[in-house]
């Protein structure tokens, strides 16, 4: 790794961290720039989420007041974090990624106008408690499934899920955001950490630029007023499925 790719890799971090914290698709901004500097893309996303895994403790301490009284609610989500990323990690290894990739970008559309509807779905399932647990439950498993196979954007589908099943506001809806798509990015990490073609050196100089920018993250969002967070979310996921689209 020259000293021009390490410099990059830093700076692609900062970037990715910052964003990951605010809205989300962070590693659209280093899976392509790991991919350029010359890694495989599978080699690139496995590097990538090692990477990418500190911004989330970054963002844990910046968020520490959005996140109070969310422990029972963040304790009831994890496990279908955790069996979800394991799965979607084993699920890189053992299958091609073509086909499912082919989907990503359709999903990524599909969170953003969700998302963009928020308020008018919830409305609609204010009288069916008992149907949105359960589809909160069964979409964030399906949601950690993506995010231990690739993860792009993850972070917007987590926010939409939870905007549609959870009654509160996005900026505290975007602070629980960080500990389930962090733990998706850790548990498929463990498993690639010993199954896959991680470049380390990479992976190194990412993870502590993506810790910063995690906490630089969680400073910038709690000053984004609500509907311009909501707003930024949209975008980035919108750019996130444009890349996916047109880059395969």
């Amino acid at each position: 790794m020259s000293l021009r790719d390490a410099l990059l890799v830093l700076a692609g971090g900062l970037m990715a961290g910052t964003a990951n914290t605010v809205a989300g698709g962070g590693s659209l901004l280093t899976f392509p720039l790991l991919v350029a500097i010359g890694l495989p893309p599978l080699d690139a996303n496995v590097t990538n989420t090692i990477g990418i895994t500190p911004a989330a403790l970054g963002g844990l301490v910046g968020m520490r007041r959005e996140l109070r009284g969310q422990r029972s609610r963040l304790l009831r989500l994890l496990p279908f974090s955790i069996v979800g990323a394991i799965g979607g990690g084993v699920l890189l290894l053992t299958t091609p990624a073509q086909a499912f990739n082919r989907v990503v970008p359709l999903l990524i559309v599909v969170a953003c106008v969700v998302l963009l509807l928020q308020r008018r779905i919830a409305s609609a399932l204010e009288s069916g408690r008992t149907r949105r647990t359960w589809l909160l439950r069964a979409g964030m498993l399906l949601t950690a499934v993506y995010g231990g196979y690739f993860g792009a954007a993850v972070s917007v589908i987590v926010l939409a899920l939870l905007a549609v099943t959870v009654d509160d506001t996005v900026h505290r809806l975007n602070a629980i955001k960080v500990p389930l798509t962090g733990i998706m990015n850790l548990v498929s990490g463990i498993v690639f950490a010993f199954f896959a073609p991680v470049h380390w050196g990479f992976a190194l100089v990412l993870a502590p630029s993506t810790l910063v920018g995690g906490r630089i993250g969680a400073a910038a969002a709690r000053r984004i007023p609500d509907q311009p967070l909501r707003y930024a979310v949209i975008v980035l996921g919108l750019v996130a499925a444009a890349w996916l689209q047109f880059s395969h």
